[in-house]
């Protein structure tokens, strides 16, 4: 895997109780760190992304998934700050994870794999930036579960977090979205390819499972006005129906199950079990008493959340909750609500409100905390 690597020279303690000896932490950079290295922002990916958010993927070719976002000029810009961004622990991008040897049994891990949680996620990520020598980050980014990790950060390093900007998330994930996981991890599990967990063992992958997972997921991603506009009810290569099932009948049907077939060829199905899981146990209240507001008393960071209109996996309701305990506490917090008919991947399109926000919030941000344009 190309890119930068940090093999830990100590165990990592993990929310579960077990330990992950010397566990190995993909990273990428953009930019270069000032003197006093207070220009660093620790973007961080949601649950099928990867350190590679402004450069050609490695394996798919394809451009990075927040190049809109990150360069030079733009708004968060490699001219002025540092980019750091580290692909989870239990993902398949280089960090350590269930398809990586357990040095303790020479094995691979597959399901003995320990359970990873957000927090587990963050504390690595704080092993790179504490690597790079920098003691307060300028900024924490990222949506979805990336926006979790942002929030976790901030409840977790708040001396540490100058800024946070979590978009598109929620301070725990909910029935519904839990439900939908589920229904994927079951595909994964129920494809005879899997075969416990240990399907590297045999030379296989289980492609449909961890296809049909994508899909599934997919459809969560978007919106029906989305839908409808890109695809609506129109046949796929023909005018009039075929009845059958083995052949897609519909424009949609073609379009998830090439998403499914893409998926395959970059993720690792193992991963996407556990990284859902991890979405799953996070509720920020949970390690708070039950009181979300818990979480950020004495927080000194400043906060900017974002949600989209047409986001029904993390809708709008879940930011509010957010902003109201942050309120709850007197912590300095701006949100807004971005009128979108995208769905929750708006975050991850060419949408200019949230691209102004973003450069607004930052360039906001910069100014109190006194940096400069190089």
């Amino acid at each position: 895997m190309p890119g930068r690597q940090l093999v830990c020279d100590s165990p990592l303690l993990l929310e579960c109780g077990r330990e992950l000896p010397r566990p190995v932490l993909a990273y990428q950079t953009y930019g270069e760190l000032n003197g006093d290295k207070s220009n660093a922002i620790l973007v961080c990916h949601a649950l099928t992304g990867d350190q590679f958010p402004v450069e050609r993927h490695p394996i798919t070719g394809k451009p990075g998934w927040w190049e809109m976002l990150i360069g030079p000029g733009r708004p968060i810009d490699t001219d002025r700050y540092f980019i750091l961004c580290v692909n989870v622990i239990g993902g398949c991008m280089g960090s350590t994870g269930p398809q990586h040897v357990n040095p303790e049994t020479g094995k691979v891990y597959g399901l003995d794999f320990p359970v990873v949680t957000i927090k587990d996620m963050v504390n690595a990520a704080f092993r790179v930036v504490d690597h790079l020598g920098i003691d307060q980050l300028f900024s924490v980014i990222g949506g979805s579960m990336g926006g979790m990790q942002v929030l976790q950060a901030a409840a977790s390093y708040p001396d540490r977090v100058f800024s946070a900007l979590p978009v598109a998330t929620a301070a725990r994930h909910t029935a519904q979205n839990i439900a939908f996981h589920e229904v994927g991890r079951q595909a994964i599990m129920a494809d005879p390819d899997w075969r416990n967990g240990e399907y590297m063992l045999y030379g296989v992958k289980p492609e449909r499972g961890l296809a049909v997972a994508r899909m599934a997921a997919h459809i969560t991603y978007l919106s029906e006005p989305a839908l409808h506009r890109k695809f609506g009810r129109n046949l796929q290569n023909r005018t009039h129906l075929i009845y059958d099932f083995r052949e897609a009948e519909f424009q949609i049907e073609s379009y998830l199950r090439h998403q499914g077939r893409a998926f395959v060829e970059r993720f690792d199905a193992n991963s996407y079990l556990y990284i859902t899981r991890a979405m799953d146990y996070f509720d920020l209240a949970a390690d708070h008493d039950g009181e979300l507001a818990n979480a950020f008393r004495g927080v000194k960071t400043r906060f900017c959340l974002a949600s989209f209109t047409s986001d029904w996996l993390f809708p709008t309701s879940e930011s509010r909750t957010l902003v109201h305990a942050l309120n709850a506490v007197a912590a300095p917090v701006s949100f807004v609500e971005i009128e979108s008919d995208k769905g929750h991947d708006a975050f991850l399109l060419d949408e200019p409100e949230f691209i102004d926000i973003v450069r607004g919030f930052l360039n906001g941000a910069a100014s109190v905390r006194g940096l400069r344009q190089r």
